[in-house]
């Protein structure tokens, strides 16, 4: 029942998929929900297709604590990401539906500014933007970049793991967050001890493990994170405001800051799908005294004035994309 759902969902150019009980299976195509049949799904039958994905670990988490995220492998081998949660003495889940393959920089639309920072031998380079924004994918864009030009050990640490790189130059060990280690904050801290050259962690959640990414990205390794934060200003302050010693972390940010790039996800004219718009802050000289200095007032003038240095706003971005009448 699920591979087939998970086929018609897919030719449908399907993004997510949402199975509950209370309602006929839904679609997101470009953002918009839609159903993907008419007939609902049996309580019984939902519940026994969603726990045969699960190893008995996560069967127990699921039981106890009423939720569980992990990712799968379909009939076809494509990688989906698979959230289950309890509702109304059932279960329902939300399932992301991934690309067979890691797409390139260039076919994400990604600034050749940003492809560039990643591939520095350290420092800090973040993706951020709203959830279902597509940061997991440029991040696994960027790491696969560096599996396919340089010779070194990747060490990544996601919540679950959704892309699964092919063979390339580089050495990429994989942890997955609640399997191989208890948080992103324990396996970054142990990374520092694995001899990585690159570290990818999924998600900077919490202060802990932004202040462990700093100290990472400080002592000579690449690091590439994501955060939950709406514009590449928000996130300097974002970090600056949630970890103690404020002129510390303006100092230890400055120091290691190589860009952030903030994207949105908004619907093609033509109707295949959505283009990604990238806002995009480098970490310039003048930009990290900025930084150094608390004055992080200034750094939205900087950036309106940094195109010279492959900087771009995200209404520039979004008007670049209007006047190649991609969107509207």
């Amino acid at each position: 029942m699920l591979d087939k759902l998970l086929l018609q969902a897919r030719s449908m150019g399907a993004s997510d998929l949402h199975l509950t009980p209370v309602s006929v299976p839904m679609v997101r195509v470009d953002g918009s929900l839609q159903p993907l049949q008419n007939e609902f799904i049996s309580r019984e039958k939902l519940e026994q297709a969603l726990l045969a994905l699960l190893p008995e670990q996560e069967k127990r988490q699921l039981l106890q604590t009423g939720e569980i995220d992990t990712a799968f492998s379909d009939s076809l081998q494509e990688r989906c990401r698979l959230n289950v949660y309890r509702l109304g003495g059932g279960y329902a889940a939300a399932i992301r539906l991934l690309p067979k393959e890691i797409p390139d920089c260039n076919s994400l639309g990604l600034p050749q500014t940003v492809c560039q920072l990643a591939e520095s031998s350290s420092g800090l380079l973040l993706v951020t933007g709203a959830t279902g924004s597509g940061k997991s994918t440029t991040l696994a864009s960027l790491v696969q970049q560096i599996n396919q030009t340089r010779a070194v050990h990747v060490l990544t640490l996601e919540d679950p793991i959704e892309y699964v790189y092919p063979p390339g130059l580089a050495l990429i060990n994989q942890r997955e967050v609640g399997r191989d280690t208890r948080s992103f904050a324990s396996g970054l801290r142990s990374a520092l001890r694995q001899d990585p050259d690159v570290i990818m962690v999924g998600e900077l959640r919490d202060a802990e493990t932004i202040g462990i990414a700093l100290t990472a990205a400080e002592t000579g390794h690449l690091v590439l994170a994501t955060l939950h934060t709406q514009d590449a200003v928000g996130t300097v302050n974002r970090i600056l405001d949630v970890l103690p010693d404020r002129q510390h972390v303006c100092t230890q940010l400055a120091d290691c800051l190589l860009g952030i790039c903030c994207q949105r996800l908004l619907p093609r004219c033509d109707r295949a799908g959505r283009a990604a718009a990238f806002e995009v802050l480098v970490a310039t000289p003048a930009l990290r005294n900025l930084i150094r200095e608390g004055r992080t007032h200034q750094l939205q003038s900087y950036l309106q004035t940094g195109a010279r240095y492959g900087m771009q706003t995200m209404e520039d971005a979004v008007k670049a994309l209007q006047l190649r009448g991609i969107i509207a």
